[in-house]
């Protein structure tokens, strides 16, 4: 048992002076060898000073280590107070080394006496609210009698420990000490070491000593001897009831009164934040730079700083692995850390084989073995019986946080089955392998350095591939549980719900496309209305494609794959691919109508309904619209009968009937609120948005457009939030507020296509139309052209009207062509275009609102097809 101030780590125990010599030279950025070289010493002489190995340093001998590390002032005395002190010390015990496990005691004395034998506190980065919940524990009237800080090794439960027992020790009168075990400890030595520390010559006289005033006992590494530091801590509160005593260790003590306070990684940044300002938000972040700072002068540039999110993420915010790996960053650019280290975190190792505590500002003591994170790790694990390591190796399969429904289906397979995970998920989290953050359902996480090692243990027992096929099913069965809610009250619920396994999602999908593709299937049939919100329609298609066509799942059932079906149309429709699934829908369609599949006929013609008007079959699309009103009304189902409602309004825009689109719209509204239904609510106010600038409104237009794209960008569906906006940016233009349209279009082009606008050798936008763009780019070549054409270029509008023109032929929508035409004709007057304009409108049956017949008639055209007689 040695006290805090002499830590073991080698065949004597380090002293004060020690402790001292370190963090002076560590401060001073000085390896031993070059401390010894400005000193004119030995580097031995300064290594056994550390390590407490010199017991009689001579005064000239310290006077020059001063020097060297240029102390000054208080520093300086404390410093040579320490040397005279060891001295001393040493004398009264006689010659030679303090045998480990009992180790020489030293204290130093406050003005008031009050004897002290604490290191000095170590640096935290973001443990702000952590310190002060321990202090607030520390110091509170009836408090626990000891306060247990456990975790991993290397989450930072020493150097946690070590800021609050500085900051509580005006709160203890009666002494503030710290003790770090030993292996060879027993109850016996600890309590005399306690005893002596505190003052007192033995157990019982430190009641007396105290008086009753409260007094402060520092316990770090418990897990070295766990039974006989439980057995002292329970005489020493029986018999000193005004003692507190805070904990360090990889696990609870287990005494009477015990207060477990799990110590978590640091707050690591989310994968989009990528500069500087964001990340200094981050506490993982904050220490690694800090860390950095240590081996290079240059702080990470711009370039690095998407490495630098990736790499703390990957270390979980663990301290110590964020230690090891910001200690590369001597050679390799943190890019090169990535790709070197990013997938095996678990093999970073710094020369460090006894405890990392009692270490000023959070550095590892230097000796010759190495220890790697995977043997951090290890030594946690190896605390879990044999059941609980077997469900740790299958929680391990999660790649994100997860809930205890998840855990309980996971762990209650057939082969080492878990009736109740909720003790287990406690121990687990007891011990630091797993973290909790947030009070949400989805709040269980592992480290990703145990994550990693529970995996390698897994794969080494050949049960990866059994864990993976259970993760798939579970998390199928998810995903079915919550796709139902995806339409109606519960959608921003259902949405959330599954964003916070979207990583498991993606894992599951891949492992059972392989090794059980009915699960896939499965899987991603359920998965097309979150894909389409996410704006992830096109992968979703890709993935229903390839499981669909994969001679595996040809037995699966005949309803299943119709819903495939109808998911991969339902997905090709928001990116202008519909005319290549009107056969998928069809045939789903069928399949539907076979087995009387009310839900199924009813979603699959309205997708057909979709494809059909983006294709320019407008008759059969308003068909589809209305056999959907028919058989919704006749099975009372409210919101298809809304769904049905909205769509034939486009069919009264189509014809020019704007007043007859707001009877309808004010339908949808009702029905959708009868059923719950915030989305589809917030689409027919967006499709009002878009009657109303028909109706030459521009500025109630833009108003409620700008409502609607800010609520629909808050929940998702990226495609109307994209059409609302374009009907805001028109909306704009058309009114002559060309600067706020300007800022619209730039927003809409980040959301649509994730590229830059289009611009000339002077930089700026809008300098004219690219030379190739995307179909969804035409709403931002007709706000271009409108724009264009309200300063007067002719020409410049010309170019965007045809771009926008062009984007609609490859199937969007077919009333934008019909704008972009006679937006065309207006800034031409070719005739060419005009016809072009004359045959669109007698193909759609489109009519032409008012303001686009005022805006003909003052460039003095003639009438086209689409003007009422």
């Amino acid at each position: 048992m040695t006290p805090a101030h002499d830590h073991v780590s080698g065949p004597g125990g380090r002293t004060l002076l020690g402790e001292l010599l370190r963090g002076h030279r560590l401060a001073a950025d000085l390896t031993q060898a070059e401390l010894a070289e400005r000193a004119g010493l030995g580097v031995r002489t300064v290594r056994d000073l550390e390590r407490g190995r010199a017991s009689r340093p001579q005064r000239s001998t310290v006077e020059l280590l001063a020097d060297a590390l240029g102390l000054t002032g208080e520093a300086r005395v404390t410093f040579l107070s320490a040397a005279r002190r060891r001295t001393k010390e040493r004398a009264a015990a006689g010659d030679g080394d303090t045998p480990a496990g009992t180790g020489a005691i030293a204290t130093s004395a406050a003005a008031s006496g009050t004897p002290l034998a604490l290191p000095p506190p170590a640096e935290l980065v973001g443990r702000e609210r952590d310190r002060a919940d321990v202090v607030a524990l520390l110091t509170a009237d009836g408090g626990p009698p000891v306060v247990s800080l456990v975790g991993l090794a290397g989450v930072g439960k020493t150097a946690l420990a070590l800021a609050v027992a500085h900051e509580v020790v005006d709160a203890h009168p009666g002494g503030s000490a710290g003790v770090l075990v030993g292996e060879s400890t027993d109850a016996a030595d600890m309590l005399a070491t306690v005893s002596a520390v505190l003052g007192a010559s033995c157990l019982p006289d430190l009641a007396g000593r105290l008086r009753g005033r409260p007094a402060l006992l520092l316990v770090d590494a418990v897990e070295r001897a766990p039974g006989p530091v439980a057995e002292a801590l329970r005489q020493l509160t029986d018999v000193v009831p005004t003692l507190r005593v805070l904990v360090t260790g990889r696990h609870p003590v287990g005494v009477p009164g015990e207060l477990v306070r799990p110590v978590a990684p640091l707050d690591v940044p989310p994968p989009d934040v990528r500069d500087a300002a964001g990340l200094a938000r981050y506490p993982a972040a904050t220490l690694f730079t800090a860390r950095l700072a240590r081996v290079r002068r240059e702080p990470p540039d711009q370039r690095e700083l998407p490495a630098l999110t990736a790499l703390v993420r990957r270390l979980g915010g663990l301290p110590l692995a964020i230690e090891l790996m910001a200690a590369r960053g001597r050679v390799l650019d943190l890019d090169e850390l990535l790709d070197r280290y990013g997938d095996r975190v678990l093999d970073l190792a710094a020369a460090d084989p006894g405890h990392r505590g009692w270490e000023p500002a959070g550095t590892a003591v230097r000796a010759a073995a190495p220890v790697t994170l995977r043997e951090a790790v290890a030594t946690s694990y190896r605390l879990l019986a044999g059941p609980e390591r077997a469900a740790l190796r299958r929680l391990a399969v999660f790649t994100n946080r997860w809930s205890v429904e998840l855990a309980e289906e996971l762990l209650a397979d057939e082969v080492a089955p878990v009736t109740d995970p909720v003790p287990l998920l406690d121990r687990l989290v007891q011990l630091g392998l797993v973290s909790i953050r947030g009070t949400g359902e989805f709040r269980f996480r592992l480290l990703d350095a145990v994550r990693d090692f529970a995996l390698e243990q897994a794969a080494g027992r050949g049960e990866l591939t059994a864990i993976r096929r259970r993760h798939a099913v579970v998390v199928t069965r998810l995903v079915a549980r919550t796709a139902p809610d995806l339409v109606g009250p519960e959608l921003s619920r259902a949405v959330r719900r599954l964003d916070e396994v979207t990583s498991d999602i993606g894992t599951a999908l891949a492992h059972a496309a392989t090794d059980d593709p009915h699960t896939a299937l499965r899987l991603a049939t359920a998965l097309p209305r979150w894909w389409r919100l996410r704006g992830r329609d096109v992968t979703g298609r890709q993935w229903l494609r390839r499981l669909l066509a994969d001679p595996r799942t040809a037995d699966a059932d005949r309803m299943l794959r119709a819903w495939a079906l109808l998911g991969v149309a339902r997905l090709a429709a928001e990116h202008g691919a519909g005319a290549q699934e009107l056969m998928a829908v069809r045939s789903a369609l069928d399949v539907f109508g076979t087995f009387g599949d009310v839900t199924g006929e009813l979603e699959a013609r309205t997708v057909l309904c979709a494809l059909l008007i983006a294709t320019g079959d407008h008759d059969g699309a308003r068909e589809q619209a209305q056999a959907v009103l028919a058989l919704a009304s006749m099975h009372d189902r409210p919101r298809d009968m809304a769904v049905a409602q909205n769509n034939l309004t486009w069919h009264e825009i189509r014809l020019g009937n704007l007043a007859g689109a707001r009877r309808r719209l004010a339908t949808v509204d009702r029905l959708a609120a009868q059923c719950g239904e915030r989305r589809l609510r917030l689409l027919a106010r967006a499709n009002l948005a878009e009657v109303v600038r028909h109706q030459g409104r521009y500025a109630e237009a833009a108003e409620r457009g700008r409502r609607v794209a800010r609520v629909l960008g808050e929940l998702g569906d990226p495609g109307h939030h994209r059409r609302v906006l374009g009907t805001v940016g028109l909306a704009l233009a058309q009114g002559g507020r060309l600067d706020e349209a300007a800022e619209v279009l730039a927003v809409l082009r980040a959301s649509a296509c994730q590229a830059a606008a289009p611009r000339s050798a002077s930089g700026h936008p809008g300098s004219g139309p690219p030379a190739v763009w995307r179909p969804e780019e035409g709403i931002c070549a007709l706000i271009e052209g409108t724009m264009a054409l309200r300063r007067g270029d002719r020409e410049l509008a010309a170019e965007w009207f045809g771009v926008a023109a062009e984007a609609g032929a490859t199937g969007q929508d077919r009333r934008d062509v019909i704008e972009a035409l006679v937006g065309l004709v207006a800034s031409t007057g070719d005739p060419v275009a005009r016809e072009r304009l004359d045959r669109a409108c007698r193909q759609s049956g489109i009519r032409l609102v008012p303001y686009e017949l005022e805006l003909l008639r003052d460039q003095g055209l003639p009438r086209v097809a689409g003007a009422d007689d």
